[in-house]
Order: structure tokens, then sequence, then C-alpha cells
């Protein structure tokens, strides 16, 4: 059982903790002879690190990643790529504190009835600090979809009771970047803000949305049953901490539409099978219909807050604590790219097992 490994020709095993001296991967399976752009790589780490704004944890850490094995002359060799992110800012004293308590929504507590020991320096394994290997492997992923011009964009598109207002063709995906909280719609983005802002001042914290859109996947892309490709997004996504939600296309509104309204019927347009509208997602019968795949992701407050609440220590007596450290008033500005790597580590694994299904792919001679 390899609980800490994912995917199935793609696969990325992660290792580390938070507070450890490094975390890391190995990714195996990656296609030989990909010309690889590790400064693309390190760009996608520096949208996920901690410390780059105001409204972010001031963890400190320069999220360099090294690269072990698995590249030559700058182009993937088809052997395991292993790489390594040392850890430096750590201030374990922060969590002196709860060493024999349980922080609620945490997984102290639960860690400890699995394993009987845990590490309570910043959560250890279960630390959100171990998504920087998956925006790693996640970054390689994309550069193989780019050969296919498979595009990822992952947005905040709601903080708190704030939520943009616009459908996501009304909005340009480009300006994604362009402000601290990663909303494309700036008027909303400074709404955004100033909550996470108001949050942390009171020792609170918020959730939040992720809105992702992916395109030009081609129709015929997921595995029948237990593998379909909106089945792999939801376990990708639920493997990321703070998840509570995940909505394909109409999601959850869609049971408040009769089947009259809510099919997309197909029609042949210049010669291309395509939906009259996209209520699906993009995808039907858990496989991909060539249209824009879009989700959502809800990730709930962060549960380390600045106030005194109620728990229990290791022999089981009732007690108080208050959340201690350097932590996230609002997880998912920095979420964002770790969506879009775990998107990407979906598509492309399912994209790489596609070819063996249809014996028309294979050239026998």
């Amino acid at each position: 059982m390899a609980s800490n490994t994912f995917g199935k020709l793609l696969t990325l095993t992660t290792y580390g903790e938070s507070h450890g001296p490094a975390i890391g991967g190995v990714i195996d399976g990656f296609p030989a002879g990909l010309e690889l752009d590790l400064a693309q790589v390190q760009k996608e780490l520096e949208r996920r690190r901690p410390g780059q704004s105001h409204i972010t944890t001031t963890r400190k850490e320069e999220d360099v990643v090294e690269f072990l094995s698995g590249i030559f002359e700058g182009k993937s060799t088809g052997t395991p790529i292993g790489f390594m992110i040392r850890n430096t800012g750590q201030r374990s004293r922060d969590y002196s504190n709860n060493v024999n308590v349980y922080r609620p929504s945490h997984a102290d507590y639960v860690y400890d009835a699995k394993f009987g020991f845990r590490d309570p320096f910043g959560g250890g394994r279960s630390s959100a600090r171990e998504t920087a290997c998956r925006v790693v492997a996640g970054a390689l992923a994309q550069q193989f979809l780019n050969l296919a011009s498979i595009s990822i964009t992952a947005f905040v598109s709601t903080v708190g009771n704030i939520s943009i207002n616009k459908s996501v063709n009304e909005l340009d995906l480009s300006e994604v970047d362009s402000n601290i909280v990663r909303c494309p719609d700036n008027y909303t983005a400074n709404e955004m803000i100033s909550l996470i802002e108001q949050v942390r001042k009171e020792g609170d914290t918020t959730g939040g949305v992720i809105t992702c859109i992916i395109k030009n996947v081609p129709a015929g892309i997921g595995e029948p049953l237990f593998d379909k490709l909106s089945a792999k997004l939801a376990h990708a996504m639920f493997t990321l901490p703070a998840v509570k939600a995940f909505e394909l296309g109409s999601g959850t509104s869609a049971v408040f539409q009769r089947g009259s309204e809510h099919n997309d019927p197909f029609r042949n347009i210049n010669g291309k099978i395509r939906t009259t509208t996209n209520k699906a997602g993009g995808i039907n019968g858990g496989i991909s219909n060539g249209e824009d795949i879009l989700f959502k992701v809800s990730f709930k407050p962060v549960s380390t807050i600045h106030k005194a609440q109620e728990t229990v220590d290791s022999e089981g007596q009732n007690t108080m604590m208050t959340g201690k450290g350097r932590h996230d008033p609002c997880v998912v500005p920095r979420a964002v790219p770790i969506v879009e790597a775990m998107a990407a580590l979906v598509v492309a694994d399912l994209m790489l097992i596609n070819p063996t299904r249809n014996i028309n792919h294979f050239n026998f001679k």
C-alpha cells in the first residue's frame, strides 16, 4: 500500500515533514526526451511559497528545488526524477504548547489514533508544506501537456462571503497573478484582500473557493468506472489539506434543474462534435468530451487561529489552547498553483494511459 504515491503510469512519491531538514519527491514514468524548462518549475514554486505577501503566512522559505536524477543536459531521461527542497525557515518553538495537546480541527489527534505517535512540529507529514512537492511534479507534467496545447488555469473565485459575479468567459485569466489574492477581477480582489486583512487582525481565518479551467483536452481521456477523469480530479483535490468540497460543471446547482434544462445537446460544428452548453463541465461518463473542463474546489478556514479554543491533551483531559506560529489567514491565494499542479498530474497520467486502450494507436509491423 503506497499511500504516499499518486498516479498510475506517471507517479509522484513524496517524502519529508514540515520541520524536517527537507521535503522532496520522486517522479516516475515521465517520458524521455522532453526538453525541460527548470526555471518555469521554480517560478511555479515561487507562486506557492510562504511569505510572498502580507495576506499569507510570514514563514520565510526560498523553496529552491534541487534536481538529483532523471535529467541530463536539460532533457528528461525516462528514469526517475528525484528532487529535494530544503527547509530553512522552521521555528519549532512555536509548537511547544501543542506537544501534548491536540489542536482543534488539525490532524494531531487522528495521527495519534492511527500511528500511536506523531510529529507535533508544524503538523509533520500532514502539513501543507508537503504540497510544494506537488507543485514541482505538476510543473513538469504541465510541460508534457504543452505538447498537446493543454492549458490549466486556476484562480480564486470566493473568499468568505465575497465571490466573483462573472462567468469564466467574462474574465481575463491572464490577470490571475496581477494581485496578491489571485482573483482575475480587480474590484472583487480588493474586497477579498480587505476581508483577509480584517480576519487576520481579529486572530481568525476564512475559507474560499478556487475555480479551475482546463482547455484543449481531446475527447476520450479518462478511464471507465473507477478511474474516471472526474473521479481522478476529485480524488486529487481531496488529497490537498483543507479541501471540503469538489464541484464539476454545474455542480450542486444541477439538483435544482430538470433533465430538459440540464442536458448539453450535441451538434456537429464545422466537422467536430461539440455541445451547445457545458453544464457537464467537459466530462461525460467520466471521459472528456472535448469541451473545457471546469471545476471548483472549496477550502475550509485554516484551523490555527489566535483565539482560545476548547480541546483535550494526550491524556484525554479537557484544556484550552490558543494557536501560535505563522499561518495563512486564508489558504486559497497560495493554493492556486497547487490545484493547477494536481490537475496537471491527473490529465498527464490519463493522457499517457490512453494510447494503451486502442489497438489502432500501436504501429505494429
